[in-house]
């Protein structure tokens, strides 16, 4: 260990004033750039700053998650378990990052939109993508007990990402109609399919087959006629996924204070406004929920 440091030390004093062995550990800064001939390799660093103006949405999936489903028991066609876990992660990415506004989740995918205005890493794609993956990443392996009590993580979740940008409002909201719209396909697909391997007893491949060149019509028939669900009633969490919103909300919690002229402490309530991320399962293709909540698109 002590050669490696003094050789170190040796670099540093060749390489010049302010070039000295970067500490790990947090709290100490970043020491500058190292000022000598090799700098010359920055520019090979492709220029990925983000538009000005423009919405930064930040999309991330679960890699080969039918695998990972399967191999860890989840529940078909959907699991709360699961689904609350994804909302817990980006939950904690909202909260752990800067600048964004909504994210909208379902199934094994998230969407996190960031402020037109947001100057974050200078805009730089590179980093919305990898501080978004890598948070929500570590969070989902970090929070799997809460969710998962009976079942061991048996090896660690691979998440990709992507980031895409939209100049206007009307370019926001088609993405997440889009997205949204996806869910519902998905959802009555997947439902619809399930029941028939599940409780008519169809495998996997004749279930696919049953429902080749169905439209939603059909599927909605099958789910009532065959075995008496309306899809309507399905839990809409399952059918229009979850977005997760800014919103003021009020804790209420008890202390123990000693009041004037009292022997004795007391209990009492206390209630404070703290700014949350809130989970809601709604629309957000029609109008009602931008009317609802304008501050998103106001981007202040």
């Amino acid at each position: 260990m002590r050669l490696r440091e003094a050789a170190r030390a040796v670099a540093a004093a060749a390489l010049g004033p302010g070039t000295g062995p970067r500490l790990s550990g947090g709290g100490g800064g970043r020491a500058p750039m190292a000022k000598s001939k090799f700098e010359y390799v920055r520019h090979f660093e492709a220029d990925d700053t983000c538009l000005p103006n423009c919405w930064v949405v930040t999309r991330l999936d679960g890699r080969n998650f039918h695998r990972f489903a399967e191999q860890h028991g989840f529940s078909k066609p959907n699991d709360d378990r699961a689904l609350h876990l994804m909302t817990k992660c980006a939950q904690t990415v909202m909260q752990e990052l800067e600048d964004i506004v909504m994210a909208y989740g379902q199934s094994d995918e998230y969407s996190f939109v960031f402020k037109k205005k947001s100057n974050w890493f200078k805009r730089r794609a590179s980093k919305f993508m990898t501080h978004v993956v890598s948070q929500f990443a570590s969070s989902y392996v970090f929070y799997w007990k809460d969710y998962f009590k009976d079942q061991p993580l048996l090896y660690p979740p691979g998440f990709d990402g992507r980031v895409v940008l939209y100049p206007s409002n009307q370019n926001l909201k088609d993405y997440l109609s889009w997205r949204q719209a996806d869910c519902h396909i998905n959802n009555l697909y997947n439902t619809v399919f399930w029941m028939l391997v599940q409780r008519s007893g169809l495998t996997p491949v004749q279930a696919q087959d049953r429902l080749q060149g169905t439209l939603a019509g059909d599927k909605n028939e099958i789910l009532f006629s065959e075995f008496d669900i309306n899809y309507n009633n399905e839990p809409l969490m399952y059918r229009k996924g979850t977005v997760l919103i800014w919103q003021k909300v009020n804790e209420v919690t008890t202390k123990r204070i000693k009041l004037p002229k009292e022997t004795e402490e007391k209990e009492v309530e206390v209630t404070r406004t703290r700014t949350k991320t809130v989970p809601l399962h709604c629309d957000i293709i029609g109008d009602q929920f931008w009317e609802e909540y304008p501050e998103i698109l106001a981007d202040s």
